[in-house]
């Protein structure tokens, strides 16, 4: 008795190295379902042309459906011959929006300046300023400049200057006018030469001065 138990457990441990991989058989342990396709190199995708469409991810529509291809497409309509998409007016975006999202059929403009550009410099909405004596301008809500410009009267002189900082020119003599090449004051009578005296018009100081001969003084007698 003792001697049919010590063989049987030779034999249990012997067995075990006997067995090898070859010898345990596929059908035994069938591979999962994922194993078998992965195994196979030669996969077979449906294929939908005539019988549906197929959005960006993935999923598939039935003839007639609408749906949209993506988060950023138009609506379309699946057909035998493919997606049929709409192709509606857009809004016209800013020319100035600096900012545009293209999250819907149509792109949305979600940013425009709150400034305004005049001359290579910037200003702030409805701000006032003055790029030369004679403008005056304002940054429109619209992000355009609007100007305007000064109306200068005549200057009531002939040789008016422009000083510093001032639109219009100014008269720093007063009136006055020409008599010949002579400036003269307006409001007098002048003596421009022995024989004439001149006066400006009054108002027209652009106008040549009136002048009147007069008997010449030191007019020698022949």
């Amino acid at each position: 008795m003792a001697l049919h138990i010590h063989e049987a457990w030779i034999l249990l441990c012997v067995l075990p190295g006997l067995v090898t991989p070859a010898a345990i058989s596929h059908e035994d342990y069938p591979a999962d379902e994922g194993d078998q396709t992965s195994s196979n190199d030669n996969l077979i995708f449906d294929d939908y042309r005539g019988k549906g469409c197929v959005d960006d991810s993935g999923f598939v529509y039935k003839l007639g459906e609408r749906f949209f291809p993506g988060h950023s497409n138009c609506p379309c309509v699946c057909t035998e011959d493919g997606p049929v998409c709409d192709q509606p007016e857009c809004p016209k975006i800013h020319p100035k929006c600096t900012k545009v999202e293209h999250n819907g059929c149509c792109p949305e403009c979600k940013e425009v300046k709150n400034f305004c550009e005049y001359h290579g410099k910037n200003y702030k909405i409805l701000e006032e300023f003055k790029p030369s004596p004679c403008e005056w301008c304002r940054c429109e809500p619209s992000n355009e400049v609007h100007c305007v410009v000064a109306d200068c009267a005549v200057p009531e002189c002939v040789n008016p200057v422009y000083e510093p900082e001032q639109c219009c020119p100014v008269c720093k003599n007063g009136p006055n006018c020409f008599a010949g090449t002579t400036i003269i004051p307006a409001g007098i009578e002048v003596k421009v030469d022995d024989c004439n005296i001149c006066h400006c018009h009054n108002g027209d100081w652009w106008k040549p001065a009136q002048c009147s001969k007069r008997e010449c003084q030191g007019k020698q007698a022949l």
